[in-house]
């Protein structure tokens, strides 16, 4: 077609899921990328379970900062995980509010508090 505009590649393949595990010395940081719904939310959940093993005294947290969208059932998914102990960072107006709704409805701390000193800086 003349004239047709042709995107970038990086438009035309957008990251659909992602979970990248980053460990220091003081954490485990499980990276989440992308769209969070199905079919991914089993993945999520399989992953922090998995990533709780032998933490040898890191703390386990879950990174939520490059997410795109959060489904309902992606909101049910954190929901859960909250109440089985699982700890986010995000930056996100939008994922920061999605958070703390579920961190009343589930009466816990959505956020470590070294995570939210860091991310209230940015």
């Amino acid at each position: 077609m003349a004239g047709a505009l042709r995107l970038p590649e990086s438009y035309c393949d957008p990251i659909m899921f992602r979970i990248s595990i980053i460990d220091t010395p003081a954490q485990r940081k499980l990276v989440v990328e992308g769209k969070l719904s199905d079919p991914w939310l089993n993945e999520l959940r399989g992953t922090w379970r998995n990533a709780g093993r032998e933490l040898e005294g890191r703390k386990l947290v879950i990174d939520l900062n490059s997410l795109t969208s959060i489904s309902r059932e992606g909101e049910d998914a954190i929901f859960d995980l909250m109440k089985e102990g699982a700890k986010f960072s995000c930056a996100g107006i939008l994922t920061r509010h999605v958070l703390k709704r579920l961190a009343r409805r589930c009466q816990c701390e959505p956020v470590s508090e070294k995570e939210e000193v860091e991310n209230v800086k940015r």
